[in-house]
């Protein structure tokens, strides 16, 4: 049970964080961004499955991998710019944490283009 090691970690690196914000608002961020890293880190082995099992399966599917790669960094950069925006927002900097999400969005729509421009060329295709 996985689960119970990471949200037995979270609520210890919580409580760190809780004690810490009240004198050290410097240092509770620090334990914030070490926690979400270690987390992340305790995370790669099945992050790495999942990436393996959708490429198995576009493979099957006869999806394109360059469109599956797209898709894999549009999430990346969702999970990383509201991970991001999270501390941002615990260390009191809420302006910043809004452009975080904001350069996410962009970034994200700037991604998907070839996406919307491949199922547009499919539609026109069948028309």
């Amino acid at each position: 049970m996985e689960i119970i090691k990471i949200v037995s970690f979270a609520l210890a690196a919580l409580i760190i964080f809780m004690l810490l914000g009240e004198r050290k608002k410097e240092l509770a961020v620090l334990v914030a961004i070490i926690a979400g890293a270690i987390i992340f880190l305790a995370l790669i082995d099945k992050l790495s499955e999942i990436i393996n099992f959708i490429g198995t399966i576009a493979d099957k599917a006869n999806i394109d991998m360059v469109y599956i790669g797209i898709v894999l960094k549009i999430l990346a950069i969702a999970y990383l710019s509201s991970f991001c925006s999270e501390i941002c927002k615990d260390a009191g900097a809420s302006s910043i944490a809004s452009k975080v999400e904001f350069a996410g969005k962009i970034l994200i729509l700037a991604l998907a283009i070839p996406i919307l421009m491949a199922v547009l060329n499919s539609i026109l295709q069948i028309l």
